[in-house]
């Protein structure tokens, strides 16, 4: 059974985190939810904006993100059909409930002059496209019910992909598999297949990945920067 139940945060990289908070805040009126210190990230700022209880879209934010550049087709796609390299975001697409308040976002995005294209009818989903600052290709969508894999996964593609009867099975039908309690030990990380977390100082990350378990757990700053009383 899948344990995965939605999206706890997004984290996307910005060289001005005040830029991002007023678009997210103004044009889309999602609420400002934390601004801190990033743990366990030198002089880094995290920020949380709410989707809802359980969902957020974050920022990171330092002063030498702004020294990296942005190249439109490999960092960045710029809009939702473009490329962008293997393994970076391709567009960004939110949730609302239904068609009423998609218009009603498009109505307050274009009243704030951004420009939007759409709805467009999918099918499986409804959707607008705008772009946010950075180069962000942004969507809003909604869907009237689940999606129907047996209508939505085209053999064509399927066997393009290079995607066999087997694997589809077992793509649709994830086996089951029982955890065993938190007890599974680290894999060596000389030697495991991985994939592996990359762009870490030589030998750090090898050293992160053999802290234990129980020191990695309190090895953070776990206090809100605020004391709220009450």
């Amino acid at each position: 059974m899948n344990k995965v139940e939605g999206l706890h945060h997004l984290a996307v990289c910005t060289a001005n985190m005040k830029e991002q908070i007023e678009f997210f805040t103004d044009k889309l009126g999602m609420e400002l939810q934390a601004l801190y210190w990033m743990h366990g990230v030198e002089n880094t700022w995290h920020g949380f904006l709410r989707l809802n209880d359980e969902s957020s879209i974050a920022f990171v934010c330092n002063p030498e993100i702004s020294k990296i550049p942005r190249v439109l087709g490999e960092s960045h796609a710029g809009n939702p059909g473009a490329n962008s390299a293997g393994g970076t975001m391709q567009h960004l697409a939110l949730k609302v409930k239904n068609h009423e308040e998609l218009m009603a976002m498009r109505d307050r995005l274009r009243a704030k002059g951004v420009p939007v294209m759409g709805p467009v009818d999918h099918g499986m989903c409804c959707s607008m496209y705008f772009a946010g600052p950075e180069n962000l290709s942004l969507e809003l969508s909604y869907s009237n019910e689940p999606i129907n894999a047996e209508a939505w996964i085209d053999p064509e593609v399927v066997e393009l992909a290079g995607i066999s009867a087997e694997e589809l099975e077992r793509y649709k039908n994830p086996p089951a598999y029982a955890d065993s309690g938190g007890t599974v030990a680290q894999p060596d990380v000389s030697t495991s297949s991985g994939p592996h977390m990359t762009n870490y100082p030589q030998g750090a990350y090898e050293a992160i990945m053999n802290v234990p378990d129980e020191v990695m757990f309190d090895s953070m700053e776990s206090d809100p920067p605020v004391k709220v009383s009450g």
